[in-house]
């Protein structure tokens, strides 16, 4: 995880103003300074940068492959959510429809279209906004962007042991050992009911 430090500059005085393009300029100023959408497959680079980054270190595993980010992106973009900032993904949640009580290996790679159960595979965080809450935010808001979804009754995910605690406090609960296995990689199933509340905007500055 980022740890930040001091940095010491040596003053300098330039004689020269610093010319700016002015269609970079005109960029910064039209960019949002944050924005939540859904992802599509031409952010899947940035997104499995990201996943890789998360996961290979602590693991060894990505959740989702190039491949099945792309497929997933193209088939249900509107179960994904990113979290741009000035343009540049900084955290994102990636689900698939499913239509059984439990998730079984076949949910790994599969979208059920018209399901009433989500299937979040993964959420990632940008290795420089780390320790910053963003986990916390992102998955807050996709609860609440699915709750007003169509049909959609309840979120399903798996997840490590160290993880159960995360997914409680956002209003998880627990259902017990996945039957899913990755690698020699055990997990714990955990599934959250949809409100089906209308979508309440919460400041993105939080």
């Amino acid at each position: 995880w980022p740890v930040s430090g001091l940095l010491f500059f040596k003053p300098f005085f330039q004689k020269t103003p610093v010319r700016v393009d002015s269609s970079l300029q005109q960029r910064r100023h039209t960019l949002p300074a944050s924005e939540f959408r859904n992802l599509t497959p031409q952010d899947a680079i940035s997104v499995f940068e990201i996943e890789r980054e998360a996961f290979i270190s602590v693991s060894g595993e990505c959740p989702l492959t190039l491949d099945e980010v792309l497929n997933f992106l193209g088939q249900c973009p509107e179960l994904s959510l990113g979290w741009f900032e000035e343009g540049q993904l900084v955290a994102f949640i990636i689900g698939s429809g499913w239509d059984k009580e439990r998730l079984s290996q076949e949910a790994m790679t599969q979208h059920v279209p018209d399901s009433s159960t989500v299937h979040i595979h993964v959420l990632s965080v940008h290795r420089h906004c780390r320790q910053q809450g963003k986990g916390s935010i992102i998955l807050w808001r996709y609860l609440q962007y699915v709750s007003c979804m169509p049909g959609l009754r309840r979120a399903l995910l798996i997840c490590e042991d160290f993880l159960v605690p995360f997914y409680l406090k956002a209003g998880f609960k627990e259902i017990g050992p996945s039957a899913i296995t990755v690698s020699n990689m055990h997990f714990q199933e955990m599934e959250y009911t949809l409100s089906g509340q209308a979508y309440s905007r919460r400041n993105s500055d939080c």
